[in-house]
């Protein structure tokens, strides 16, 4: 159960600063530095994907811990902190090296078996359920967003 949650939280996060890394993307100097990475080979491109990974991972771990000790504004700012940071973060990153990712034989193969797990796991009944809601809260999220602007321009 721990472990949905975990994931559950990493696809929150990323659902809810996709916007946040187009914007990034397209910054000039965002895209010198990934004119840079583009020039890595493949495994310093991997190492590059894991430092952050292997710093933010353990910090989410320690809001938790936080949380546990009776912290709970400090563990939650902690845990949500690393994980916004790691998504926007790693996701970038492994965007612009994943071509070189590829070309690495074991993790290829591991690339195809998780991406084929998470492909089997949108598919269940409750995963479709649950982007249903996330469809509806957006939706809702986005009409009291048009509410409260014209509430403001009046």
């Amino acid at each position: 159960m721990f472990a949905l949650a975990y994931f559950l939280l990493d696809a929150l996060a990323y659902w809810v600063v996709r916007p946040v890394l187009r914007r990034i993307g397209r910054m000039r100097v965002f895209a010198r530095i990934g004119e840079w990475i583009g020039r890595l080979g493949p495994y310093p491109s991997l190492l590059l994907v894991l430092v952050p990974l292997g710093l933010l991972e353990p910090a989410k771990l320690l809001g938790l811990w936080l949380l546990a000790a009776g912290r709970p504004a400090l563990g939650v700012g902690v845990t949500v902190g690393a994980e916004l940071t790691k998504v926007i973060l790693v996701e970038r990153l492994f965007h612009l090296t994943k071509p070189k990712l590829l070309t690495i034989g074991w993790f290829a193969r591991c690339y195809g078996a998780v991406t084929g797990w998470i492909a089997w796991l949108k598919a269940t009944a409750p995963a479709r359920a649950a982007y249903r809601l996330l469809l509806r809260l957006r939706q809702t999220g986005r009409r009291l967003v048009l509410l409260a602007r014209r509430a403001m321009r009046a």
